[in-house]
C-alpha cells in the first residue's frame, strides 16, 4: 500500500520535472497594419486578435503613452495623429497637425513631440488634447528626431543643414553640430551627457560631449550604421547595416568598439531583453525569414528561430518574457518565449506562438492592463 506522504512527494517530483508552464503577458500588443489601414489589438493572454481597429490612414507607427496609457498611432505622408482608448479598444479621436508629420515619439515622463516636414516644425504636444503647447521652427527639412531621456535635449537631424540642438525646456535651437560626416542616424547617451552619430556613408560612429559639443571619439565600423539598438540599462549599444552579416558592440560610456560579431544574414532590426537568467539581443534577418539569438555577455549566437515573411520588427514585452516580431510580408506576428531559449548544440530554438495580425504590420507596442 502506498501512503498518501509517499503519493504526495511522488506527486511534487513529477511536478518539478515538468517544464514550467508558460504564463501570457497581462495586456495588449497594438499592431500598426500600414496596408490594412488599422491597429490590431492583440490579446498577450490568450494570444489572439480581440479586435481591429480601423482608422483612415496608414498608420506607420504605434507608441504608448507611460503614465494615461493612451496608444497613439502616426499617419503615414497625411500629418496625422490617431488616438485609440486602450480600455474600449476602441478608436477615439484624430488630429491633423501639418502635412506631413515625420515623427512621433515619448519621453519616459510622458512629453509628446511631434516632427513637422511641412511646415518645418518641432512641436510639443498635449497628451489630453493633441494640441500644440510649444513649437521649434526649423531651419531646414527634417528627417529624425532623437529625445534624450535624463536631460532636456532634443536633437533633429536635417537633409542639407548640419544638426541642430534643441533645449525641450526654451523650446528652442541652441547648438548646431558642425560634423565631419553627414549623420544619418543619431541617440543620446543614456544619461544624456552625450550625444552619438552615425555616419551610413563614412562608416563611423562619433560621440559628442554635452552641452559643450566636444568630440569625444569617431569609431571607424565595419558596417553602414543604419539602426541602433541600446541594452535596457544604456551600458551596450547594438549597430546593424549593410556590409556585413554582423552586429557591431559599442560601449557607449567608454567610447569603445567592444566586438563586431558575425550574426545572421543581412541583419536589420534588434530588440534586446534583459532577466534575472540571461540577456539576449534579438536580431531580424528579413532575407532569411528568421531572427538570431545572441548571448549579450558572450558575445556569442545561441540560437536561430523561424519565424514569418520579412521580419522587420522587433519589440520586447514589459515583463521580459516575450519577444514580438512583426512580420511585413505574411501579416503575422511571431512570439518567442524568452525562458525557453537555452544554449544547445543545435542552435535551435522554439517558436512560441504565430498570430495573424493584418496586412504589412509595421510596428507594434506592448501594454499592460
Amino acid at each position: 500500500m502506498i501512503s498518501r506522504r509517499t503519493l504526495l512527494a511522488s506527486s511534487l517530483a513529477l511536478s518539478a520535472c515538468r517544464k514550467e508552464r508558460a504564463k501570457g503577458f497581462e495586456g495588449y500588443a497594438f499592431v500598426a497594419n500600414q496596408e490594412g489601414q488599422a491597429i490590431a489589438a492583440v490579446d498577450l493572454t490568450a494570444f489572439v486578435v480581440a479586435k481591429h481597429i480601423r482608422i483612415d490612414g496608414q498608420p506607420k507607427a504605434v507608441l504608448a503613452h507611460p503614465t494615461s496609457g493612451a496608444i497613439y498611432a502616426l499617419g503615414l505622408g497625411n500629418g496625422a495623429i490617431y488616438e485609440i482608448d486602450p480600455a474600449k479598444l476602441a478608436f477615439r479621436r484624430k488630429v491633423t497637425l501639418a502635412g506631413d508629420l515625420v515623427d512621433l515619439q515619448l519621453t519616459d515622463s510622458g512629453e509628446l513631440w511631434a516632427l513637422a516636414r511641412a511646415p518645418r516644425k518641432l512641436l510639443l504636444l498635449d497628451p489630453e488634447t493633441l494640441k500644440p503647447t510649444k513649437q521649434v521652427i526649423l531651419p531646414a527639412e527634417p528627417v529624425a528626431l532623437a529625445l534624450a531621456q535624463r536631460e532636456p535635449w532634443a536633437l533633429v537631424l536635417f537633409e542639407d543643414a548640419p544638426p541642430a540642438l534643441i533645449d525641450r525646456r526654451e523650446g528652442r535651437i541652441v547648438a548646431n553640430f558642425d560634423l565631419p560626416h553627414r549623420a544619418t542616424i543619431a541617440r543620446f547617451q543614456g544619461n544624456g551627457k552625450a550625444i552619438l552619430f552615425g555616419a551610413r556613408e563614412a562608416r563611423v560612429l562619433s560621440l559628442y560631449e554635452l552641452p559643450s559639443r566636444q568630440l569625444l571619439t569617431h569609431l571607424p565600423l565595419a558596417i553602414e550604421p543604419e539602426r541602433f539598438c541600446f541594452k535596457p540599462d544604456g551600458g551596450q549599444l547594438f549597430i546593424t547595416g549593410k556590409g556585413l552579416d554582423a552586429v557591431v558592440i559599442v560601449y557607449p560610456y567608454r567610447g569603445e568598439i567592444a566586438e563586431t560579431v558575425l550574426t545572421g544574414h543581412e541583419p536589420g532590426e534588434m530588440a534586446a531583453a534583459s532577466t534575472p537568467d540571461v540577456d539576449y539581443l534579438f536580431v531580424a534577418s528579413p532575407s532569411r525569414n528568421d531572427v538570431s539569438v545572441l548571448d549579450i555577455v558572450t558575445h556569442k549566437t545561441v540560437a536561430v528561430v523561424s519565424v514569418g515573411k520579412d521580419p522587420a520588427f522587433v519589440t520586447i514585452t514589459p515583463d521580459n518574457q516575450y519577444a514580438l516580431v512583426l512580420n511585413q510580408a505574411s501579416g503575422d506576428m511571431a512570439v518567442l518565449r524568452i525562458k525557453s531559449i537555452t544554449p544547445n548544440r543545435s542552435k535551435t530554438a522554439p517558436l512560441f506562438t504565430m498570430i495573424p495580425v493584418g496586412s504589412k504590420p509595421v510596428q507594434v507596442v506592448a501594454r499592460a492592463v
